[in-house]
């Protein structure tokens, strides 16, 4: 008995005929009548009823007909993955991405995925709301949190975390909180970046988590906004550490209550759930894992 033998059962199976059978393979019904009387006889059992107009499935050959059906799919996709690692990656993509990220390292990171195989085309969208991949028709969707979602596949890149942070001249002015709760009295620049929950900013204290709940007569649903206020010396904010990496290098913004800030999220690649997802798309989710994972120190804990 040879796995071809099984591969050709299901094959007769699926398409009902030895004739059809036949002509899929080249090969003379005769063929396929004596390597299924072979395959009954190495299993000691009779596998198909076989009429002159059809042919139907004995209980061994309904047992034996998932098998072998697996058998086949494993074959063709082994098959058809060598196929691809030769060919050519082609197409277009659709894609979302956040703003921050966008903007940090995407841009660049997809630009030289699209130098790399010029035979594909990316068109890229920078925004921060959960676009919706199959109603919107995107391809692929960078997102800093999990979306319950059963019908996307995600794929997780890095994670990143968030601190609080203000400029020195900020706390010149108006003094430097000692503890979380006094952010409570500070001028707070708040990142509405999800629908609810803005205000409220986590801690973690001996393994105690807990939020202060801030206020600020400023909120914005752009990262890049908030950081040029806080620069500014207008307020403390509470954002991803990636955003403001090199103005703390720079001593241009400081942290505060580094060893207490209690917020990290994934960054995840979301594509639709399909059998089989494209090469390119799976191509250009590695790239941008490598493009996040060079810029590691960006999204660490200071």
């Amino acid at each position: 008995m040879h796995a071809n033998d099984l591969v050709l059962f299901s094959q007769v199976v699926e398409l009902g005929s030895f004739k059809k059978a036949a002509e899929l393979n080249n090969i003379t019904n005769s063929v396929v009548s004596k390597r299924i009387t072979q395959l009954e006889q190495a299993l000691n059992a009779q596998l198909l009823y076989r009429t002159t107009r059809s042919l139907a499935l004995t209980e061994a050959g309904k047992k034996l007909a998932s098998s072998a059906d697996m058998i086949k799919h494993i074959t063709q996709e082994a098959i058809d993955d060598i196929k691809d690692d030769n060919e050519t990656l082609s197409g277009h993509i659709k894609m979302s991405v956040p703003t921050i990220s966008g903007d940090l390292l995407l841009g660049e990171a997809v630009a030289e995925f699209c130098h790399l195989h010029p035979n594909v085309s990316v068109n890229m969208s920078l925004e921060n709301r959960f676009v919706n991949p199959l109603e919107e028709g995107y391809d692929l969707v960078i997102r800093t949190g999990l979306l319950e979602d059963s019908s996307l596949i995600a794929r997780h890149i890095i994670d990143s975390q968030w601190v609080i942070c203000c400029s020195p001249g900020y706390l010149s002015k108006y003094g430097q909180p000692t503890i979380p709760a006094q952010l409570s009295e500070h001028h707070c620049l708040i990142y509405v970046y999800q629908k609810a929950g803005a205000n409220n900013w986590a801690f973690r204290n001996d393994g105690q988590q807990y939020t202060v709940t801030v206020n600020g007569n400023f909120a914005s649903d752009n990262a890049s906004a908030l950081r040029k206020a806080a620069l500014a010396g207008h307020g403390i904010m509470h954002v991803p550490k990636c955003l403001v990496h090199e103005d703390l290098l720079s001593r241009d913004l400081v942290t505060l209550f580094n060893d207490e800030v209690d917020k990290t999220i994934g960054v995840y690649a979301l594509h639709p759930f399909i059998k089989k997802t494209p090469r390119k798309v799976l191509a250009l989710v590695g790239h941008i894992k490598h493009a996040y994972l060079a810029k590691g120190a960006y999204f660490n804990a200071v």
